[in-house]
């Protein structure tokens, strides 16, 4: 059974355990709707469908022709998120409570990583880190990344006309996922233009979810914000054939298992958070918080990238 960290939160005993996860909910707009699969081992394995057995009509004492199937096995893994937070006894003594600041201590590590996860599920790269999981930017390839233009569109442009050509472009994303998307993750500056235009189209953008996001087609579009760093996660640098000032916008729809053929998140055992007490090897009371966890793209229309997008 897959939940999302909303859902388990309530199921949540702990009161520490409790509290970081809401505070991931919080600080997340992938992990506050991304359902989590919770498997056994340290790897989910699968069969992705190639393609399906053929089936035919037949004549009255004649045979069927044997056809199988073709399928391609995957695996995905599970990794290690976390870190330790720390507190010197010497700031306990001189500035107060210790409960409130480990609490301090351990909602920074919690940020720091909800930041790390979101920004993995679109940029992971094991190439480049070898400890982490692809994201949807190395995932997504062929019919499922979609050019907005050759050297880029603008969301607002200069007229209405402009406007629909990138809302067609917009629609053009939508469709190309199985079922419809949960969810259209973009930057600050993308969104807000998004707005603009609909504004100027007079198109209703109803507020959805327990964000009050506001939503295209019923589709939230969300800011998915900006790295520990400050910088975005979806940046407004990318390259569109003349132009360095593109961006993307990445359409996901979200399932609780393989068969929803959908993006659907993996753990072993959910967030773990310990209190390890006053360490021996230094005057420092440490909390240690771990994520176990993975992401599983399991159709072939799970998900999809417009780039090329201006913020213009």
């Amino acid at each position: 059974m897959a939940y999302t960290l909303t859902e388990s939160a309530k199921l949540t005993q702990s009161v520490l355990q409790r509290g970081v996860v809401e505070t991931f909910v919080q600080e997340s707009p992938v992990l506050d709707r991304l359902p989590l699969m919770n498997i056994a081992g340290n790897a989910y394995a699968y069969n992705e469908e190639l393609t399906l057995p053929g089936i035919e009509f037949r004549a009255v004492n004649a045979a069927y022709a044997e056809s199988t199937g073709t399928v391609n096995p995957k695996t995905e893994k599970i990794v290690i998120l976390g870190g330790d937070a720390d507190v010197d006894t010497f700031l306990v003594r001189t500035q107060g409570n210790l409960a409130d600041l480990r609490a301090q201590a351990t909602r920074g590590k919690v940020k720091a990583a909800s930041y790390k996860f979101q920004d993995s599920f679109i940029n992971g790269d094991t190439a480049v880190d070898a400890n982490s999981f692809d994201g949807l930017k190395k995932r997504l390839t062929g019919g499922q990344v979609i050019s907005a233009g050759t050297n880029g569109l603008p969301v607002l442009g200069a007229d209405d006309a402009a406007r629909q050509a990138f809302l067609d472009k917009l629609d053009e994303l939508i469709a190309a996922v199985a079922g419809g998307p949960d969810a259209l993750y973009m930057n600050a500056a993308v969104r807000s233009r998004l707005l603009s235009a609909f504004r100027r189209l007079n198109i209703q953008t109803e507020p959805v979810g327990t964000r009050q996001d506001p939503s295209y087609q019923g589709i939230p579009f969300i800011d998915i914000g900006a790295k520990a760093d400050g910088t975005l996660i979806i940046p407004q640098t990318e390259t569109q054939g003349t132009s360095s000032i593109a961006s993307s916008i990445y359409a996901v729809k979200f399932g609780r298992g393989e068969g929803d053929q959908a993006v659907s998140g993996l753990t072993n055992g959910g967030i773990s958070v310990r209190d390890l007490g006053e360490l021996d090897t230094k005057p420092a009371y440490r909390t240690r918080l771990e994520f176990f966890c993975g992401l599983g793209v399991f159709g072939g229309k799970a998900a999809a990238r417009l780039t090329g997008v201006l913020a213009s």
